[in-house]
């Protein structure tokens, strides 16, 4: 079960195959006197990634058992072997992958995790490896589980899960040219910078993962702005190349806040609440940023509903 995701010979090619693209990337900025790369930044991302794929095996143990149990009780048995119920999987994955991703930029204790993705203030490939350690924590995998009571197969839910991951990896770039028609489908890297991005109008938008038509049909779709540069990063906290710092640093201000919180139904609040200040909580503001971030009021990464 779920042997794709713990197979280190499977894991060693996916690592080469990106590696090189990252190369690539690299090179092709360096030529193009583009700035696409911070070095420390990058290695940081690696740091990330490499604790990410140590927890990975154990990540799968922990969730292998809730999808089985949930496939055994299932309602129908849906053949995902045919190209119509592949067809279904593939959107109920990226129907349900909107629904999480959204879920993730509005409620803290989701984004605890899921803003370590959002921390680099470049956009290149190797931010796309840098994922929370967190991730079953959050419980990121019970927004799925409701495909294995409905009748996909355990496996079959995560290989079209690893196949929109494996999509999104090329999406996290700024080099790449517009696609014409299929940017009204696709998620393509001018929607995903966007998304990416922490000017004021990009926030908590186009939260597709291979399509972009949820969030065209969900009123979350936006282009870039024509009149400014995208900016990238965390709003209201620098920038850190310390993995640790990147991957858990949410958290330590998600347990402080919720040690500060007067009472449990305000301490839930905290927890389960939306992303930013609880009114109830007086916090001290976050240290300076650098310039291409402001500011904000408030230490936590969201301010007024709005990420990043």
């Amino acid at each position: 079960m779920f042997q794709s995701i713990v197979d280190p010979s499977v894991r060693g090619g996916i690592l080469v195959v990106a590696a090189s693209f990252m190369l690539l990337e690299y090179l092709i900025g360096r030529l193009a006197l583009h700035d696409t790369h911070d070095l420390r930044e990058s290695a940081a991302s690696f740091g990330v990634a490499f604790i990410h794929s140590i927890l990975r095996p154990v990540e799968a143990a922990v969730v292998a058992t809730p999808f089985m149990l949930a496939y055994r009780y299932r309602l129908i048995d849906i053949d995902i072997t045919g190209a119509a119920g592949a067809l279904a999987l593939f959107l109920a994955v990226d129907f349900v992958y909107y629904w999480h991703h959204r879920a993730s930029h509005h409620i803290r204790w989701l984004w605890a995790t899921h803003a370590v993705h959002h921390s680099p203030t470049k956009l290149n490939l190797t931010a796309a490896i840098r994922l929370g350690w967190t991730g079953s924590i959050s419980g990121n995998f019970l927004f799925f589980l409701p495909l294995a009571f409905v009748g996909f197969h355990p496996f079959g839910i995560v290989a079209m899960m690893g196949l929109n991951l494996a999509y999104q990896f090329f999406i996290h770039t700024e080099l790449s040219p517009r696609l014409g028609p299929l940017e009204w489908v696709l998620n393509t890297p001018a929607h995903h910078s966007v998304h990416h991005a922490s000017n004021p109008g990009c926030l908590d938008k186009n939260f597709g993962g291979i399509l972009i038509v949820f969030d065209r049909l969900f009123g979350t779709f936006a282009e870039a702005p024509a009149t400014e540069p995208l900016r990238y990063g965390l709003r209201g906290r620098p920038p850190s190349v310390h993995p640790g710092r990147i991957a858990l640093g949410e958290w330590a201000m998600l347990w402080r806040d919720f040690c500060q919180a007067p009472n449990i139904s305000k301490k839930l609040r905290v927890l389960f609440g939306p992303v930013g200040p609880s009114p109830s909580i007086s916090l001290k503001p976050p240290p300076a940023v650098n310039d291409s971030l402001p500011s904000e009021t408030s230490s936590i990464t969201k301010t007024e509903g709005l990420s990043r």
